[in-house]
């Protein structure tokens, strides 16, 4: 039995937390032992529950610990396993120290660091990134391997962190579809209006995401036609700046915002069409959860790199006004799910 240890930060909304739940459904349990270790007892998920998976609850930093050097703040801590030996150490969030450090100073012969997003670009885009990043890039020497969710994100990592030539994995986002179709049927209250074309994006309102770029496009879109509705699942710290934005642009008949649900499946399974306009990505999970569902995906032409095999489109306000209701297939992203167990098995050394 391999024993691994996971550090991450919560598991409250958000893409990270809801891809390693969909890993801890995956995981063979009859090769491996976990221990996930959490610095926020907050929980929006349902953890699932095995006699080989047990969660630990930490003390999380303060928050003056963001801008204090990774080095001092690996000095200063201790083990937060207690000592227990592990094959493997698994820092799954990447931004946070606590997980940086639990997965360095942890007794395990091999630590691994999971990259959720184009840290290239994030640099590049977010001033406050760039401060923390600052304190905590020292963080990268000391792990073994790296998995990252697409091959796009692999090349502007190696050039801004010091990891030579150690060996980073594409391990995308594995897809829950069981538990899609499952939630996809249960009962909601809410309907969308069969008379329009039934639109749905989803993600934490921020500028990373793009949504103001998407109400621009909206904008240009309304002009040609006024039978599209866009819904929003998500929240986040630009939500009150979107809203003005739709007011200003005359759209507060066309864009509703639903906010975090806990069940998204139930209405993504009401829509047409799915899209996403992020300035930049990791992989984007939801757009893989939309497909799922059958729904037609409508990607600005810069996803492509973090989506192998799913196409963006050259003009998306173009493709939006052409946009047509079509019948909707599930797909259970078999091939698609099993080369990902396949790698994170080859990864965690659980392979036969």
């Amino acid at each position: 039995m391999k024993k691994i240890a996971i550090f991450q930060s919560d598991f409250n909304v958000g893409g990270i937390q809801k891809s390693l739940l969909n890993i801890l459904n995956d995981i063979d349990w009859s090769k491996c032992e976990v221990d996930v270790y959490l610095f926020d007892d907050q929980v929006f998920f349902d953890l699932p529950e095995h006699e080989n998976l047990r969660f630990v609850f930490c003390r999380p930093y303060p928050y003056i610990s963001r801008v204090i050097y990774f080095g001092v703040l690996r000095a200063l801590s201790g083990d937060f396993t207690g000592g227990k030996e592990y094959d493997v150490a698994i820092d799954f969030n990447s931004y946070r120290s606590e997980c940086s450090v639990g997965a360095v100073n942890a007794r395990a012969n091999k630590r691994v660091m999971w990259i959720h997003n184009d840290v290239e670009i994030k640099l590049r885009n977010e001033p406050k990134y760039h401060t923390l990043w600052h304190y905590f890039k020292g963080k990268y020497r000391h792990f073994d391997a790296f998995a990252a969710v697409s091959p796009g994100i692999i090349d502007g990592f190696r050039r801004v962190n010091d990891v030579g030539d150690k060996p980073i994995v594409v391990i995308p986002n594995h897809i829950n579809t069981d538990e899609i179709f499952r939630k996809a049927k249960e009962p909601l209250e809410f309907k969308v209006d069969p008379n329009y074309y039934n639109l749905c994006t989803m993600g934490r309102i921020c500028h990373q995401k793009g949504f103001d770029l998407l109400m621009d496009m909206l904008a240009e879109v309304k002009k040609q036609r006024d039978d599209l509705r866009l819904y929003l699942l998500g929240d986040g710290p630009d939500r009150e700046q979107l809203l003005q934005q739709i007011h200003d642009l005359g759209l507060d008949d066309m864009v509703t915002l639903l906010g975090n649900q806990k069940n998204p499946f139930n209405y993504l399974d009401q829509m047409d069409g799915f899209v996403l306009t992020s300035r930049y990505e990791g992989q984007g999970m939801v757009i893989r959860e939309a497909k799922t569902l059958g729904l037609e995906l409508f990607l600005t032409k810069n996803l492509e790199q973090y989506n192998p095999g799913i196409p963006g489109r050259e003009d998306l306000v173009a493709a939006l006004i052409a946009a047509k209701r079509h019948e909707k297939v599930y797909d259970d992203q078999r091939a698609y799910n099993e080369s990902i167990t396949a790698e994170l098995n080859r990864l965690l050394e659980l392979e036969d």
